[in-house]
């Protein structure tokens, strides 16, 4: 179309259609017609004077598919009509591209679509100023590939918006934000006691009832919000349209009683919780990150607070975090440090009145904050799964501790539920012995209720195994428990250790001496050694000698102190050195 355009367009009417394509010789041009006709793409051909020359069986229908008739003689300018249906700015793209191949005779792909139909149209320079245009329907084409971006955004689990989608609806209500101040607000919502029903049940039952939380999700929230699941118990909810902080509460105390309720899946009554974290916008951050983030902040403080409860962003919370992280990275290098001691607190046997062993106590002197108490590092430590090489070097340490003391001394130290998962335990007690020189009866394991919780059948395997090594087992704060009871049964213990709530509640609760006598009887029946943990006054000790428990532990005996003070301490009891 080296000719003007719209001049070549109007006289085509008027001109008879100079042929651009004869048939290979021998072949009829109706037989090349047929050819061209039996292409699944439309082909049209056009002259140098704008005129269409040969418009195939496939052209035809696609063309009348946009809603245009074109016969082989009319002008090309028809093609063009199908942009009255789209919205101007797409009319102006399309244009602007034709414009350009028509100066710079380069090929140019457009899609021009009309209700159900989408037909891509390549125009195409050829010889002497003449075009060729391929017409293909890409309907169902795209039709998947729309299918496929929504797919890409729905979790296909629950059918829920995915993070991805989440984050193009958070984008959306920030950006009203900007525009016209109406707020909004994040509820991130983690499932509690969801992994106990995944362990025991299945991963079939979990996701049943994954699908049921969401469905009660849904019918929480307004048209207007976004439910999501961002990941495998964790969902998301975006408020809209958030007027004041109470409508938020309500939605937040609404999902924690609706998720709260029992559930009924495949024949199984399931009882979770919900623990949920909440940020508001613009107030908790303006920007998707920091409002991901502050949410996330709110939902740990809920499960700090005992999970099953929701709470609201709080500026000093983030402080919080910066400190818990700090801590975190000097955790990390204490060990290469060589920042942490054993401390050790004897152990009194009241019929002989000797010390019979101490139990292993970790301290951390930090160079700058000086001595961090265990209940602010060893959490912390579980959480993150450094209490795995942690309590490796505890087991090391105090064994090498023990060498130096009386060789009837025995030493104890606490095993965490994560490093009966971490398959090393028994690894490290016999290596830990067997560079130590320490006998293995002199070592005692002492594990809380918690290990057992945790894969039954693997855990008593270990147990067994260390028994086999000749190491005693002690179950500790004992009483505190569950299923204490059934645990003595499943597993021949050496000693019970009494939780030192109930020592404490000697003189102010009547039933603190039932309770130990019950627990010293227990222990004598069982053929197991009792300990009284906590022990600090004389008329603590004159109770527990007379209930019957066989061994006591506190600060009437001694406070935890370092290995080289332990010399004062056994000389002060002559028959044990």
């Amino acid at each position: 179309m080296s000719a003007d355009f719209q001049h070549g367009a109007a006289s085509s009417w008027r001109r008879a259609p100079r042929p651009i394509l004869s048939a290979p010789d021998g072949m009829p041009p109706a037989a090349l017609i047929r050819y061209i006709d039996a292409i699944r793409q439309g082909l049209l051909m056009i002259d140098d004077s704008g005129s269409v020359i040969v418009c195939s069986a496939p052209a035809r229908h696609l063309l009348a598919c946009l809603g245009m008739a074109l016969r082989q003689d009319a002008s090309a300018l028809h093609l063009l009509r199908a942009l009255r249906a789209g919205t101007a700015q797409f009319r102006g793209a399309v244009l602007q591209s034709v414009r350009t191949a028509l100066i710079e005779q380069q090929p140019v792909t457009f899609e021009l679509t009309r209700q159900d139909h989408t037909v891509q149209v390549e125009l195409h320079p050829a010889a002497g100023g003449t075009w060729a245009v391929i017409l293909e329907d890409v309907s169902r084409r795209r039709a998947i590939e729309a299918r496929a971006d929504e797919m890409a955004r729905l979790d296909p689990l629950t059918g829920l918006p995915n993070r991805l989608l989440l984050r193009e609806r958070l984008a959306e209500a920030l950006a009203r934000l900007q525009r016209t101040g109406e707020a909004c607000a994040l509820l991130l919502i983690d499932l509690d006691r969801f992994k106990p029903v995944n362990d025991t049940l299945g991963h079939p039952i979990g996701d049943a009832l994954l699908e049921k939380v969401a469905d009660r999700l849904r019918s929480t929230v307004r048209p207007t919000d976004t439910v999501a699941r961002i990941g495998g118990d964790e969902f998301v909810i975006l408020q809209a349209g958030v007027r004041d902080a109470a409508g938020t509460q309500a939605l937040a105390r609404r999902i924690v009683d609706l998720i709260g309720r029992t559930y009924m899946v495949e024949g199984h009554l399931l009882t979770i919780g919900a623990s949920v974290g909440v940020a508001l916008a613009p107030e908790d951050g303006a920007d998707a990150d920091k409002l991901l983030k502050n949410a996330d902040l709110a939902l740990y403080r809920a499960k700090l607070d005992g999970r099953g409860t929701y709470r609201f962003f709080e500026s000093e919370m983030d402080a919080r975090m910066q400190v818990r992280r700090k801590l975190e990275l000097d955790m990390r290098q204490a060990l290469a440090r060589r920042e942490f001691k054993l401390h050790y607190q004897p152990q009194l046997q009241l019929e002989t009145d000797r010390v019979i062993g101490c139990e292993a106590l970790i301290r951390w002197t930090h160079p700058e904050r000086g001595l961090v108490s265990p209940l602010d590092f060893i959490p912390l430590a579980e959480e993150i799964g450094l209490i795995v090489p942690i309590g490796e070097w505890v087991i090391r340490q105090a064994c090498r501790d023990a060498m130096t003391w009386p060789a009837q001394m025995s030493v104890a130290v606490n095993v965490s539920p994560a490093q009966f998962k971490s398959d090393r335990l028994v690894e490290t007690i016999i290596s830990a012995l067997a560079s130590s020189g320490l006998p293995a009866r002199r070592l005692e394991v002492e594990i809380t209720e918690g290990v057992l919780l945790q894969e039954n059948e693997k855990t008593l395997q270990t147990l067994h195994r260390l028994r086999e090594l000749g190491v005693r087992v002690s179950m500790d704060d004992f009483g505190t428990g569950y299923s204490s009871l059934s645990y003595l049964r499943s597993f021949p213990f050496d000693k019970i250790k009494i939780d030192r709530s109930f020592v404490k509640d000697l003189s102010t609760k009547p039933d603190g001496e039932a309770i130990i006598r019950a627990i010293a009887g227990l222990g004598k029946s069982l053929g197991m050694s009792t300990v009284a943990e906590g022990v600090e006054t004389v008329e603590q000790m004159q109770r527990i000698r007379l209930e019957g428990c066989t061994d006591v532990q506190g600060y009437l005996i001694s406070k935890p102190v370092p290995t080289e003070d332990l010399v004062q301490i056994f000389a002060s009891y002559p028959s044990q050195v």
